[in-house]
């Protein structure tokens, strides 16, 4: 990695470097906080946790050839150099930060309430049409897994896709202060970690705050079809580029839109065709992703391929070969059950738009569901008004756990057949015994319901 000599790195987190002086001038192979993925010439960072204490590893990663490691502590006689630092999770924000500064390949960052994941892989969909692109894996989004996304960044590649999420007020800042994007795309202001940031005026601040470390030549990607987004102006003397979706949701509330889709087909579980317009010319485009949200993601990635400079036929192309990722919209068939594993997380607006996918399966139509987090004061409202959306969608069966998702059984429980457990445990083990081949099976809540043990489950259970 150009530039990321352990002296460099020293001075980037403010550490003190011991070892053999020489040893300073070693330029690292990449940096890791899981000592599993350890590798010769590598930089260990590790981590202190309610379980374990990353430093108890230091000696493994040393036998696996590590060039150096961070430490919060004094080590006695360790194998290898090592920096001492106050705190590791920030001095891992620290030298994210310095090597980005290295770096000269656009920076792609990605914010929003929902739709970062698949927005971000259909962004590097297309541009992987044209360019050598590195983008998060999975939704490491957070102040751990933003800066060992951009420590994977290497010199082959050539543009840079990341997801930046959060939770609370600053944290946005911290992260694009690392990231420093070069554009910067909002894909929504949803209803979403309300506990911290109140109401969607709240959420709309804490996400602007990606804005205030934009490069000065920057490029702001919008979604024209958000009210919050609309309202806003120029960024700093930039005019940001809009999208709008034209699914009957919204009133243009812009002129001059640089993106929009229109004559949307649904063509059910096997995907939506769509025309692009572009101020020059209409694309048509079939995107093989279920669902009308994926139209938009289609059209902000359209706006990033038009800022880097791809023609048209490579931005449909790149639409076209767009795949989804575990946990999100993932189609799986097994057993002639087809499971839509979309449980990596969950708010009310991600709610509606699964159930929208699965309302267009064939066979019998069942929703797995689970409590949606951090959703404040008003968590129980929001939960009933899901339930409702489900049962006005035609579902032919929710299953719920949790309780806050007894709320949303209950209004569910007016429009289709509806059971209530409290526990993923106790659900699990009825589902199984009512699946059959034929069916569509939805599957979705917040990380900590640990729903992807619901899928496993199922495929289990289908397969044998």
């Amino acid at each position: 990695m150009r530039q990321m000599t352990l002296k460099n790195i020293a001075e980037a987190c403010g550490g003190v470097y011991y070892g053999d002086p020489a040893g300073q001038e070693t330029e690292i192979a990449g940096a890791v906080t899981d000592s599993r993925q350890a590798e010769p010439g590598y930089l260990y960072i590790p981590m202190r946790g309610a379980r374990v204490d990353g430093h108890t590893f230091i000696p493994d990663v040393f036998a696996k050839g590590a060039a150096a490691v961070l430490s919060e502590e004094t080590l006695k006689d360790p194998a290898g150099p090592y920096i001492l630092v106050e705190s590791c999770p920030q001095a891992l924000k620290d030298i994210a930060e310095f090597y980005r500064s290295t770096l000269r390949i656009p920076i792609i960052g990605i914010a929003g309430s929902v739709g970062k994941t698949s927005t971000k892989e259909m962004i590097a969909s297309v541009l992987s049409e044209k360019y050598r692109v590195l983008k998060t894996e999975g939704n490491f989004n957070n102040e751990i897994g933003l800066p060992l996304t951009l420590l994977r960044i290497r010199e082959e590649h050539e543009a840079a896709v990341v997801e930046m999420g959060i939770s609370d007020f600053g944290e946005m800042h911290r992260l694009a202060k690392m990231a420093k994007p070069d554009i910067c795309v909002m894909t929504n202001i949803g209803q979403c970690h309300l506990e911290n940031l109140i109401d969607r005026d709240g959420v709309l601040r804490a996400k602007s705050e990606i804005f205030d470390y934009l490069k000065p030549d920057g490029v702001i990607v919008l979604n024209g079809n958000d009210d919050k987004l609309s309202g806003i102006g120029e960024v700093r003397g930039i005019r940001p580029m809009r999208y709008f979706v034209e699914d009957g949701t919204a009133e243009h509330m812009n002129d001059g839109y640089d993106v929009t889709a229109d004559g949307l087909v649904n063509h059910g579980l096997k995907g939506m065709e769509a025309v692009l317009h572009f101020p020059e010319e209409d694309c048509p485009i079939h995107e093989p992703i279920p669902g009308v949200h994926n139209i938009y993601n289609a059209c902000a990635a359209a706006c990033v391929g038009q800022a880097l400079g791809l023609s048209r036929a490579e931005i449909c192309a790149g639409i076209s070969h767009a795949q989804t990722i575990a946990g999100r919209t993932n189609l799986i068939e097994c057993g002639g059950l087809m499971i839509i594993d979309d449980c990596y997380n969950a708010n009310p607006v991600s709610m509606r738009a699964s159930l929208d996918v699965l309302a267009l399966a064939e066979g019998r139509k069942i929703a797995v569901l689970g409590d949606m987090g951090e959703l404040g004061e008003n968590e129980r409202e929001l939960h009933r008004g899901v339930g409702a959306y489900a049962a006005a969608k035609g579902i032919d069966m929710v299953l719920c756990a949790g309780p806050l998702s007894a709320g949303l059984a209950e209004e569910a429980g007016k429009g289709c057949q509806t059971m209530h457990f409290a526990t993923r445990e106790e659900l699990t083990e009825q589902l199984l015994t009512m699946v059959q081949p034929g069916d569509t099976v939805l599957v979705k809540a917040s990380h900590f319901m640990e729903f992807p043990k619901i899928v496993k489950a199922l495929r289990e259970h289908a397969g044998s």
